[in-house]
């Protein structure tokens, strides 16, 4: 990774978290709370879509996954 595209990446990460803190009125651990609870509540939804990957045979889990009704998006 380019020193360019490293230094991008830093700069949206400093941008993301300026608007969390925002949208949290500048409240810090309010903005911490709330990435903590979307992020359980995506190990959730990964769990519950690793478990369907258990459960069937798929050759193609991106196929499996879009053509579920549930999807990614």
């Amino acid at each position: 990774m380019s020193r360019s595209h490293t230094s991008s990446l830093l700069d949206q990460y400093e941008l993301a978290i300026d608007e969390i803190v925002a949208d949290c009125d500048g409240d810090v651990r309010g903005a911490l709370r709330a990435l903590m609870l979307v992020n359980e509540q995506l190990e959730q939804r990964l769990e519950r879509i690793s478990a369907q990957l258990g459960d069937q045979s798929v050759d193609d889990p991106k196929e499996f996954l879009t053509s579920r009704s549930g999807s990614l998006h």
